[in-house]
């Protein structure tokens, strides 16, 4: 419930510097999409596993969001929807990488609480519009009613804000998809149109760098850009490519490995020198 209330806060602060939001505007509870409109850019980091603790641990790291990854895992919705209701207050936005645009995956996924439905292998329009169509309450879209956890993490007027909230991602993975990033990035509902950078490279047959491999990448950031919507790749390209806002962080286990690299080499905090951490009381 502390999400419930840090949202009303966040909400109420948001009507007294905008009294404009009485007048039916919007409200937006879903901090990565409150970032992406003030133009910041927000990182996600991975999560492969069904761990509570593993998911909490990352939720609470610093991410603007979590990349729970159910298209190359075998995690169930059962154990997805634990992960989200384990630490509801964690300034982390669960996001979803569905394994399909279908019924059943996007509203299980909702449901569950995810607040932002990314959508791998897009080679079509229609893909995407089946994503809105079940991602979203009416009049926008054909999701049903049902029932979940939603109304415990996000507050009773759920169902009213849901629309105004859920993010859609568009993954494009193949040059079949780089030719309609321009149809992808004029779908209204349509948050962020991602590059996938490596798959991008799989099916194109083409390397990072090469001029065949950065015409495909320069053609989605320019149809993306040009149509106001945000653009996503891999966190390696922070910083580095103009343009991108939205970014994948690598998941648990390589961030486990990096981690215990770096505190092996003496290149992480901890605190005051020869003086161990009080078991316990370490961050969560």
């Amino acid at each position: 419930m502390k999400r419930v209330v840090m949202c009303a806060a966040a909400c109420a602060i948001l009507w007294v510097s905008n009294p404009g939001l009485a007048q039916g505007q919007a409200k937006i509870f879903n901090t990565v999409k409150q970032k992406l409109a003030a133009g910041k850019q927000v990182v996600g980091g991975t999560v492969y596993s069904p761990e509570p603790e593993v998911y909490c641990a990352m939720a609470n790291a610093g991410f603007d969001f979590i990349w729970i990854e159910m298209q190359h895992s075998p995690m169930t919705y059962a154990q997805a929807a634990r992960l989200i209701g384990a630490c509801p207050d964690a300034p982390a936005m669960p996001f979803i990488r569905v394994p399909d645009a279908t019924e059943g995956d996007i509203q299980k996924a909702t449901d569950i609480g995810a607040l932002g439905i990314i959508l791998p292998m897009v080679d079509s329009v229609e893909k995407v519009q089946a994503a809105v169509r079940y991602a979203m309450y009416p009049p926008k879209g054909k999701r049903s009613q049902g029932g979940g956890q939603y109304r415990r993490l996000y507050g009773a007027d759920y169902r009213q804000t849901a629309n105004d909230n859920i993010a859609i991602v568009a993954m494009i993975e193949s040059p079949a998809g780089v030719e309609i990033a321009a149809e992808l990035a004029a779908i209204p509902e349509v948050d962020v149109v991602f590059a996938a950078s490596t798959d991008i490279g799989s099916f194109s047959g083409y390397r990072q760098g090469q001029p065949q491999y950065e015409a495909l990448i320069t053609k989605i950031h320019d149809a993306v850009l040009k149509a106001g919507k945000k653009l996503g790749g891999p966190v390696a390209w922070k910083g580095v490519r103009d343009g991108f806002t939205f970014f994948q962080a690598p998941s648990e286990a390589i961030l486990l490995r990096m981690g215990t690299e770096a505190l092996l080499k003496g290149q992480v905090d901890q605190g005051p020198r020869g003086v161990a951490p009080i078991e316990g009381n370490e961050k969560k």
